[in-house]
């Protein structure tokens, strides 16, 4: 499942197929290219830099900006969705809960201007309650325009934030559809919400 992501995100090379995103090629792109078009990614794991502040990770997702007025209001809007990330802006990004790391993530992918966010295991090792407030902020961050693809083991995550949905089995795709029609579905329901 997370191959789909990273090929999407050009950091595989794909051996067959293509990869199309707004009716374009894009596999075979750079990485940069791919980011400049507005598909970006949250990777599993949050990969921040435990030892830089919390604001210079979430700088770092503005790369390709050059416009340091932009990148600004962009920090702007992107406190908005992140309060807790505009607190806690001079701590080390290391020192943070594993809830307030993957806010930091999200941020710093949300300062790539995404149009397609890709989310690899958002929820993995965080604690319920904050795998709640994640979900808020997926859907606001859905309801804002941006498009989401959420690779997720966690069902009830993908309960509350899906619209859509594809069901993997060793990489086979087992079931898909609109999440509604997935919950009515028996087998599916038994096998993957319980």
């Amino acid at each position: 499942k997370s191959t789909i992501i990273k090929a999407i995100a050009g950091l595989v090379e794909l051996h067959s197929g293509e990869i199309h995103c707004d009716g374009k090629r894009i596999d075979g792109l750079s990485v940069d290219t791919i980011v400049g078009r507005g598909v970006v990614c949250v990777p599993e794991g949050r990969r921040l830099f435990p030892y830089m502040s919390v604001a210079d990770n979430i700088k770092i997702g503005a790369y390709l900006e050059k416009d340091k007025k932009a990148i600004r209001a962009k920090l702007e809007e992107v406190f908005e969705l992140f309060p807790r990330c505009k607190e806690r802006l001079r701590q080390r990004a290391g020192s943070l809960s594993g809830g307030e790391q993957q806010m930091v993530a999200i941020a710093r992918a949300m300062m790539a201007k995404p149009r397609l966010l890709m989310m690899d295991e958002p929820s993995l090792g965080l604690a319920p309650m904050v795998i709640n407030d994640l979900a808020s902020t997926i859907i606001n961050i859905n309801r804002s325009g941006v498009a989401i693809l959420l690779v997720e083991q966690n069902a009830g995550l993908v309960l509350k934030v899906a619209q859509e949905a594809h069901v993997l089995e060793v990489g086979e795709i087992v079931a898909q559809g609109r999440m509604k029609d997935l919950i009515a579905n028996e087998s599916v329901r038994r096998a993957f919400v319980g």
